[in-house]
């Protein structure tokens, strides 16, 4: 079978929550388990971070995997979903799975498929497990996919366990509450191994302390060491920092390719992490901190996060899609300089719409559209509920449309940018 045929049979065929919803989600980790024996316990070959969190994981899983890339660690990074090729969620220091090995994988084990009928998750997590042993990486990066105690990543022991943030996402699987979705999160957490957690937030904080306590875990809270208080983007197309640990300087002239300001709340956790390996005898020098946080998106291929993808007039992506996401988005594009503000906006039906609609400009021009997959927002539903909340703009039955009419509305000191699901931007990308 051709790379193209094996992926069409991989969504088509196995449910996966990112297209299909609620059905996709399995409440066990019985399929993961089986496969990691029917590989041969793969994931004990090397050593593993393992990384949970609403939002910025994907964040911090790249660029942990880059600066131990630059330490000179062959590494294994795993995150999902991806935006254009599926291979882009399995990668060995930056380069992507090769098609060759996504086929025979697949080939090679058909039968078994059939038999255990694994779902979409459970399969791509042996494969890059699978790949990562027989390529003998040293350590990898492993960003849960859903939640957390569920979650087919959920069967390793790794040296460290992040927990990024936690906000509202996915509450139909997960819970109504921070505190429910805390206790699925905090699932990652594993006896006796350190985790970091990205925030300490009085909602959350007992919860995750808990289970920590529970299993003999330290817990350390990434912002009682580390603060990013200020940033700014640099006219070389970069973001400087400044770093705190405690009320002192920390990490001078320490800059990113990545432009978010979101990741004023990432860096603490990088950071942290960073400094745990580093106690345990990790060779990881200042230089390649420096060097591999400069250069995430060369290092890695990551990509998504506020990126600049076009000039005259300024076009921006950015994966943002909950309510936290956007409410980051947002204030970005409040401390951006533009004339009039562009939005091509889509969303997914399982989201808190009508929260994320009241958050959003009421001053920007909106292009509604939808991605074409069946979790999609119906572009009519979704521009009538803008409208309920002062959004106004034109529907577009396709991204590329709505991005199409944005950039010919727009004028050069405008800003264009596409957000509100993973889905539009990667059918822009």
């Amino acid at each position: 079978m051709k790379y193209s045929e094996i992926t069409e049979w991989l969504f088509s065929q196995l449910p996966m929550y990112h297209r299909v919803g609620k059905s996709a989600y399995k409440a066990d980790l019985d399929n993961s388990r089986l496969l990691d024996q029917h590989f041969g316990f793969p994931h004990r070959n090397f050593y593993s971070i393992h990384i949970a969190g609403t939002n910025g994981k994907g964040s911090v899983s790249n660029m942990l995997a880059a600066v131990l890339q630059e330490a000179g660690y062959k590494v294994g990074l795993y995150t999902s979903p991806h935006l254009v090729d599926f291979r882009e969620r399995i990668r060995i220091n930056g380069e992507m799975i090769p098609k060759k090995e996504v086929v025979e994988f697949v080939e090679n084990n058909m039968e078994y498929f059939e038999e255990l009928k694994p779902s979409f998750f459970e399969m791509t997590v042996a494969m890059a497990f699978d790949y990562f042993s027989r390529h003998d990486v040293q350590v990898a990066v492993v960003e849960t996919g859903l939640g957390g105690r569920l979650d087919s990543t959920n069967i390793i022991d790794p040296v460290l366990s992040v927990i990024t943030n936690i906000s509202f996402d996915h509450m139909d699987l997960l819970g109504d509450t921070l505190q429910k979705i805390a206790i699925e999160k905090a699932g990652i957490i594993k006896p006796g191994i350190p985790v970091v957690i990205g925030e300490k937030d009085r909602e959350t904080r007992k919860t995750f302390e808990d289970k920590a306590a529970e299993v003999g875990a330290n817990v350390f809270f990434a912002n009682d060491y580390f603060q990013v208080p200020y940033s700014i983007l640099t006219d070389d197309g970069r973001q400087y920092f400044q770093v705190l640990k405690g009320k002192k300087s920390a990490w001078p002239e320490l800059y990113s390719d990545l432009l978010g300001f979101v990741q004023r709340k990432n860096l603490p956790v990088v950071l942290e992490v960073l400094e745990l390996l580093k106690m345990r005898e990790w060779h990881i020098t200042d230089d390649n901190i420096y060097t591999g946080l400069a250069n995430v998106k060369q290092l890695t291929g990551f990509s998504g996060r506020w990126e600049i993808i076009g000039r005259n007039p300024k076009t921006v992506i950015d994966t943002g899609h909950n309510i936290d996401g956007i409410r980051q988005v947002v204030y970005q594009v409040e401390n951006t300089r533009f004339k009039h503000l562009h939005i091509v906006y889509g969303a997914v039906n399982d989201k808190e719409i009508d929260k994320i609609l009241q958050i959003l400009p009421k001053d920007a021009t909106y292009y509604f559209t939808m991605a074409s997959i069946p979790r999609a927002l119906d572009v009519k539903v979704l521009a009538a509920k803008a409208a309920f909340y002062g959004l106004q703009g034109s529907m577009h039955d396709t991204v590329p449309a709505a991005l199409a009419a944005a950039r010919k509305s727009a004028v050069t000191d405008d800003l264009v940018l596409v957000t509100g699901s993973t889905y539009v931007v990667a059918e822009v990308i």
